[in-house]
């Protein structure tokens, strides 16, 4: 059971309301971790401005973009950002076995050398707070500096986003199928 009630519409303030708006404009509802940070208006408001930049279009492919949300997820264990993402991850063209693997915290055998890539990346980053300049050259090499650079800051991004939605109880929407720890 989350540990913050949704504010209730008829008891929003005009930040609130305000961000409310813009939330719903986006096409998304207000739950999850939007839903918590309605609590902390000012916060939510740039949280929603990562989120909208991160799935629009940006140097990073949305394939890539959706595996790194969800080894994220996997890593934190993070039910809801998974119940999310695991459908656009889909949708982008990761493939089943990816994303099996990743729900039973296995190793890919990945056909795409840039998803193995972005994979190695994320759980190297949660594992050792760091990346290795191995990785990092080879993640420049394939993507860019400057798309690395926004898939490094998403990555951060989506670890705060796990945290939140962990640390408030935030669970997987109805219809999803539990991570197992």
């Amino acid at each position: 059971m989350p540990r913050l009630d949704s504010v209730a519409e008829d008891q929003m303030d005009d930040e609130q309301r305000a961000l409310y708006d813009t939330i719903i404009a986006s096409g998304r509802g207000v739950r999850g971790p939007l839903g918590v940070l309605m609590h902390a208006p000012e916060v939510g408001a740039r949280v929603t401005e990562f989120v909208n930049h991160f799935l629009s279009d940006t140097r990073m492919p949305r394939n890539l973009k959706e595996l790194a949300i969800l080894a994220v997820a996997r890593q934190y264990t993070s039910q809801y950002e998974w119940f999310v993402h695991e459908p656009s991850a889909r949708a982008a063209g990761v493939e089943d076995s990816v994303i099996e693997a990743i729900r039973a915290r296995r190793r890919p055998d990945f056909t795409n050398p840039d998803e193995a890539l972005v994979f190695d990346m994320v759980n190297e980053i949660v594992e050792t707070r760091q990346l290795s300049d191995a990785l990092y050259d080879q993640a420049v090499a394939s993507f860019g500096a400057e798309a690395v650079v926004e898939l490094i800051t998403q990555i951060g991004f989506y670890h705060a986003i796990s945290v939140v939605l962990n640390v408030y109880q935030i669970e997987a929407g109805d219809g999803g199928v539990p991570l197992p720890d």
